[in-house]
C-alpha cells in the first residue's frame, strides 16, 4: 500500500514552482526569519507517469469477461477432476440436483403447505387469465401444470410461483387478436398462440445461454411501473364485460372505446343478476385482501378467497339456474392433461414471422417480470439468483410448454408473495401446485361448468389492482421527475392507446433517458472546502472557496463521440461565465479539468480535448488534467495528447495541481 503525504506550512508567501513533480522547488520563499525550508520539508506532489503498455488481447479478454461472464460462472470448475466437472455441469443446468441433497421432511412440510395454498389461488386465476388471452379455460390450467414442473428442475429461485399472469395474457391476446379473429379463426389463432409461446421461450433461453441478460435492464424501473399500472387498469376495464353481463363488447383495449361500449350497452345490455354476483364477490375478495395486508399471519385468507368465491358462486348458480336468466357461465372445460401441440406450431408459412414477433415481445415482458420477482424474494431471503440461469429455465419451460398446449408462463407476483408467506423452502412448492392442477384437470374440471364469468372477472380485477404501485409513483415524483414522466408516459400510452403502444413508449422513454444522460452529462465547478485539501461542487457546498486565477471543472461522465462536443462547449461556457462574473478578480490563467469520474474516452473525446486546448491557448489559459484513470491515461499517451499539453500538466489530484500553480491558495 502506498501512502502519499502532503505537508503544508501556512507561514509566509510562495512563488509558483517551476517543476511539476517531486518536491516543490526550493525557490518557494518562506518568510520565516528570512530562512528557507529544507528539501525534506517541502510539500510533495506525486508524479502521474506514463502507464505501462497494456496487452491488447488481455484488454479484449477482460472486457468480454466483464460483459458476459462478470459473475465468473466457470470458477467452480477450476482444478476439478473430469467427473466432478460433469456433475457440476449437470447441477448448473438442473439446480435441483444440488439442493435436493440437503432436502428434508421439515422442508417438504413447508413446501406442501405453500404448494396447496398457491394452487387454490392459481386455479381460478388461470381460468380467468386464459380468457384474457382469448383462449379456452383449460389452456390456462395447462400452463400451470407443465411449466412449473420444468422450472422446478431448472430454476434457481426458491420462492417464485410459475403460471400465466394477467399482463402477459392481455399482451398476448391483444397482439394475437390483431392478426387473427379468436372466434372465426379459432384453430389458426390457437396455433399462432403456441407459435408465439415457442419463440418467447427461444428468446428467453437464447438471452440466458449467451449471457445477454443485461439487455432487459434497458427497460427502466419507472417505465415498468407505468406499464404495469396501465395494464392493470386496462385489464380491470376489460373485465366490465363479464362483471356487468355485457354480450356485445368492443375488441379494443383503450379506455375511451371500453367506456363507450359500457355506456352504450347500459340500457339494454347489462344483466342485474350478473352484476349482483360480480360486485358481491368482488367486495368479498377486496375485504379478504385487506385482511391479509393488515395481518401477515392471515395470508391464507386472500389466498383461499378466490377458490371459495368460485365454489360458492358455482353452487349458487347451479341451484338457482341463473344461467337461464342471462348469467353467462363457463359451460365446459375439457377434461384431461395437456395434449401434444408440436404439430400445431407454425414452423413455416406466413404466420411464422408473426408468431416470432409476438413471441419476442411477450417473452421479454415475461422475462422482465419473472427476473424482477425472483431478485426481490432472493434479496428478502439473502441468497444469490443467477439471472442468466433463470432465463434459460424460463425459456426451456416455455419451449416445452408450447409443445404441450401451454401459452406463455412466467413468475406471478401475487402467487409468489403467497408462496413466500406460506413458508415455501424450495421449488418443490411448484411441483405440489402442478400436481394439484393435474388432479383438477383429471377430476374436477366438470364441476366448473356452472362457474359464472362474473366471478372470474371479479377475481381478475382483485388480482390486477395489486399491480398499481401507488407508493412507487409517489417516490418517483419525489426522487426523479424524469422517471415520473417516463412512468406516466407508459401508463397513459397503455390506457389511452393500446398495450403495444404503451410498451413502445416505455422502451422509448427508457432509451431516451439513457441517451440524455450520455449526450448531456453533468459538469460542475469545484471549490476548496475550508481547512481541507478537498475540492467539491460549489453548488453542493456553498462555502467552498474558488481559487483565484484558476477554474476547476469536473466532468461526471465518460467522454464519447456522443457528448464530446457538448463537454468541450460546456467547459468553455464555464470559463466565459467565470470571466464575466468575476471581472474584478485575477484573470483565469489555469483551467483544471478533474477527470476522476471519466471512466473512458474515445477518439472523438481526444479530438475534443485537443480543440479545447487550442481554444484555451488563444485565451492564454493553460489546460491542466487531474486524476485520469488508467484507460483514459493510456489513450492520452497513445494519441500523444499528454505530450502535446506536457506531462507536467497531468496531476494525481486537484490539490496537487493547485499546490503547483496557486500555492498560496492551497496553503490557506
Amino acid at each position: 500500500m502506498i501512502y502519499i503525504f502532503v505537508f503544508f506550512n501556512d507561514k509566509g508567501d510562495n512563488k509558483i514552482p517551476t517543476i511539476m513533480s517531486g518536491r516543490i522547488s526550493a525557490d518557494i520563499e518562506m518568510k520565516d526569519s528570512g530562512s528557507h525550508l529544507g528539501p525534506d520539508e517541502l510539500p510533495y506532489v506525486h508524479k502521474v507517469g506514463k502507464p505501462p503498455k497494456q496487452d491488447l488481447l488481455k484488454e479484449i479478454r477482460t472486457a468480454l469477461k466483464e460483459t458476459f461472464l462478470s459473475d465468473d460462472p466457470l470458477k467452480p470448475f477450476k482444478d476439478q477432476p473430469r467427473r466432478r466437472k460433469f456433475v457440476l455441469g449437470l447441477q448448473t443446468f438442473f439446480p435441483i440436483l444440488n439442493w435436493a441433497q440437503d432436502y428434508s421432511f421439515s422442508k417438504f412440510k413447508g413446501d406442501l403447505i405453500a404448494g396447496c395454498t398457491i394452487a387454490s389461488l392459481c386455479i381460478p386465476q388461470d381460468i380467468g387469465y386464459a380468457k384474457l388471452a382469448n383462449l379456452k379455460p383449460q389452456y390456462g390450467l395447462y400452463s400451470s401444470f407443465v411449466p412449473p414442473l420444468i422450472y422446478a428442475f431448472m430454476g434457481s429461485s426458491r420462492d417464485i410461483a410459475i403460471g400465466p399472469v394477467a399482463v402477459v395474457s392481455l399482451l398476448l391476446g391483444s397482439m394475437l387478436q390483431d392478426e387473427l379473429d379468436p372466434v372465426k379463426q379459432e384453430h389458426e389463432y390457437l396455433r399462432l398462440a403456441f407459435t408465439a409461446t415457442f419463440f418467447a421461450g427461444v428468446t428467453q433461453a437464447t438471452l440466458g445461454f449467451f449471457r445477454l441478460g443485461f439487455l432487459i435492464d434497458f427497460l427502466s424501473h419507472a417505465a415498468i411501473v407505468g406499464f404495469m399500472g396501465g395494464a392493470a387498469v386496462t385489464i380491470a376495464l376489460q373485465q366490465l364485460k363479464g362483471l356487468l353481463g355485457i354480450k356485445k363488447f368492443t375488441k379494443k383495449t383503450d379506455v375511451v372505446s371500453v367506456m363507450r361500449s359500457v355506456i352504450n350497452s347500459a340500457h339494454h345490455g347489462w344483466n342485474w343478476q350478473t352484476i349482483l354476483i360480480g360486485v358481491s364477490f368482488l367486495a368479498f375478495l377486496l375485504v379478504a385482501k385487506l385482511i391479509g395486508k393488515k395481518n401477515k399471519k392471515l395470508f391464507w385468507v386472500p389466498a383461499l378467497a378466490p377458490l371459495i368465491s368460485v365454489i360458492v358462486s358455482t353452487f349458487f348458480v347451479f341451484i338457482t339456474h341463473a344461467e337461464r336468466h342471462g348469467v353467462v357461465i363457463v359451460s365446459h372445460i375439457e377434461q384431461g392433461i395437456n395434449p401434444s401441440s408440436v404439430h400445431e406450431i407454425y414452423f413455416s408459412g406466413p404466420y411464422l414471422a408473426k408468431g416470432f414477433k409476438i413471441g419476442v415481445v411477450a417473452g421479454l415482458i415475461a422475462l422482465t417480470e419473472a427476473v424482477a420477482i425472483g431478485r426481490t424474494f432472493a434479496g428478502m431471503k439473502d441468497y444469490q439468483l443467477d439471472g442468466n440461469k433463470e432465463m434459460v429455465a424460463l425459456g426451456s419451460m416455455n419451449i416445452i410448454g408450447s409443445m404441450t398446449s401451454c401459452y406463455v408462463a412466467t413468475g406471478s407476483f401475487s402467487r409468489s408473495a403467497v408462496n413466500y408467506m406460506a413458508g415455501c423452502n424450495t421449488a418443490v412448492s411448484n411441483i405440489v401446485m402442478s400436481m394439484i392442477v393435474m388432479l383438477t384437470l383429471f377430476v374436477i374440471t366438470p364441476l366448473f361448468k356452472y362457474t359464472p364469468n362474473a366471478i372470474l372477472a371479479s377475481i381478475i380485477i382483485s388480482a390486477v389492482l395489486g399491480l398499481i404501485d401507488y407508493d412507487a409513483v409517489v417516490l418517483l415524483w419525489k426522487i426523479d421527475k424524469f422517471d415520473f414522466v417516463a412512468c406516466m408516459g407508459a401508463f397513459f400510452g397503455v390506457v389511452f392507446v393500446s398495450v403495444e403502444i404503451g410498451l413502445l413508449i416505455a422502451v422509448g422513454i427508457s432509451f431516451a433517458k439513457i441517451l440524455l444522460q450520455v449526450t448531456r452529462p453533468r459538469t460542475a465547478v469545484l471549490g476548496k472546502i475550508p481547512r481541507t485539501s478537498v475540492y467539491r461542487n460549489i453548488e453542493q457546498y456553498p462555502n467552498a472557496t474558488r481559487v483565484p486565477g484558476v477554474l476547476i471543472v469536473r466532468v461526471d461522465s465518460a467522454i464519447y463521440f456522443s457528448n464530446s462536443n457538448y463537454i468541450k462547449e460546456r467547459i468553455l461556457r464555464w470559463l466565459t461565465d467565470e470571466e464575466e462574473t468575476f471581472k474584478n478578480h485575477p484573470r483565469v490563467e489555469y483551467l483544471i479539468v478533474d477527470m476522476s469520474p471519466v471512466t473512458d474516452i474515445d477518439t472523438s473525446g481526444i479530438h475534443a480535448l485537443e480543440e479545447l486546448h487550442s481554444s484555451l491557448q488563444k485565451r492564454d489559459v493553460q489546460l491542466v488534467l487531474t486524476n485520469p484513470g488508467q484507460t483514459v491515461l493510456d489513450k492520452l499517451h497513445a494519441s500523444n495528447f499528454a505530450d502535446h499539453i506536457g506531462e507536467d500538466k497531468i496531476f494525481l489530484t486537484v490539490s496537487d495541481a493547485v499546490l503547483t500553480f496557486a500555492p498560496k491558495m492551497e496553503q490557506a
